[in-house]
């Protein structure tokens, strides 16, 4: 199956006493290699949608399917092994590893990913020149700027050849110029032919995908 397919997807947290329903009976199809924006303000259910799309999270009823492969049903191992060969998660808060430099941050991840050892050197550079930061290999997190350890991320999503990038409000502690970089960048990833879903409250920047699916409340809008 060469999509992505959202069934009657409900998510409900339970706080305490309290029940927050997060996602309610969201349906959706992604085709592969199609960039998406998830537009939505916060509390919407942007975040919610994209840890379930990555295997983070399970949904209380519904199902999903990626690519052919029903991640609703795998158990915790299982999870953990599809996610590491077939996701790539850009976070809004970076999540670089503080004591490893750019370039050991991405080839991390590809030795996470399964990626031969042979290969892992070269594939971090390779993806560090294609964000723009092939001159920043050896900088630690601590000595770049936001958008700098943003791009970082992004090779790091991409280290592990994934069909599916994930990018979770990617570009809401940046200046403008870089959130238009970053978002080009997952343009640029769309082109090496993964399908990439942008989580955004950003109406602007979601010109640049495919296709909008809005969502308010945990419900789509249209």
């Amino acid at each position: 199956m060469d999509k992505i397919v959202v069934d009657k997807v409900s998510k409900i947290y339970e706080i305490g006493k309290v029940k927050v329903e997060a996602l309610r009976n969201v349906s959706f199809t992604i085709e592969k290699n199609e960039f998406i924006s998830l537009v939505g303000p916060s509390g919407s259910g942007k975040s919610t949608l994209i840890y379930l799309l990555g295997g983070l999270d399970k949904p209380t009823s519904g199902s999903i399917n990626v690519f052919g492969v029903e991640i609703t049903s795998l158990n915790g191992s299982e999870i953990l092994k599809w996610r590491r060969r077939n996701v790539g998660i850009v976070f809004q808060f970076f999540h670089l590893i503080p004591t490893l430099t750019a370039i050991e941050n991405v080839v991390l991840a590809a030795e996470l990913a399964g990626i031969p050892k042979s290969e892992r050197i070269a594939r971090a550079k390779e993806l560090l020149d294609f964000v723009g930061l092939g001159d920043k290999l050896n900088r630690f997190p601590s000595e770049l700027s936001g958008g700098e350890q943003q791009r970082v991320a992004i090779a790091r999503a991409l280290a592990g050849e994934p069909s599916l990038i994930l990018a979770d409000e990617p570009t809401a502690n940046l200046d403008y110029s870089n959130k238009i970089r970053i978002v080009e960048l997952l343009k640029k990833a769309k082109d090496l032919g993964k399908t990439v879903v942008f989580a955004t409250h950003d109406v602007d920047l979601a010109r640049y995908s495919d296709r909008v699916i809005k969502i308010r409340d945990g419900v789509l809008e249209d």
